[in-house]
């Protein structure tokens, strides 16, 4: 006997698959012009949440029904940064995850990726890694220091050692 088991999302938005991106922005298109997804559900799909210009939330699980979720949810570093709705066009045309542009909505600059943004993704791609790796010994509300964590590890420290020293100030 053969069983086919789904994979569990590995936290990359840029690993969701086109036809669930598409049913996303079917959702933004009707809620909201930012969403942000879960990292800990279980399943090949996020659970996300769609907020609006007034910064009301709706939720939806992976198959875009709606979601009553729990309160930690999509806290801190249990869900990814904010996405807009160019972004999630830009993964879903498999471009990854741009970066949003500091130009006014009328004029786009075309999108470039300096050394200083590379280095911001490597040290979230680190922090989340530990994170991910060490969620159950880390302290519930450690997401709530999360930018202290990324300043100390762009300041040299390992996530390891940034983590602890967070832990060592706040807890």
């Amino acid at each position: 006997m053969t069983t086919a088991r789904s994979k569990r999302w590995n936290g990359k938005p840029e690993s969701l698959s086109t036809d669930f991106l598409t049913n996303v922005l079917t959702q933004m298109g009707t809620y909201g012009d930012r969403v942000q997804f879960a990292l800990s559900t279980p399943g090949a799909h996020p659970h996300y949440q769609v907020v609006n210009s007034a910064e009301k939330k709706i939720a939806f699980d992976g198959n875009h029904h709606l979601l009553h979720p729990q309160a930690s949810e999509f806290d801190g570093a249990n869900a990814t940064a904010w996405l807009s709705i160019e972004q999630i066009r830009a993964l879903q045309a498999g471009e990854g995850v741009a970066k949003k542009s500091r130009t006014s909505a009328t004029k786009r600059a075309p999108r470039t990726s300096t050394v200083a943004a590379k280095a911001a993704d490597l040290v979230d791609a680190a922090k989340y890694e530990y994170f991910r790796t060490n969620r159950q010994s880390l302290p519930a509300s450690i997401g709530t220091h999360s930018d202290e964590i990324s300043a100390l590890m762009r300041n040299g420290l390992s996530a390891q050692d940034a983590f602890g020293e967070v832990i060592k100030r706040h807890f």
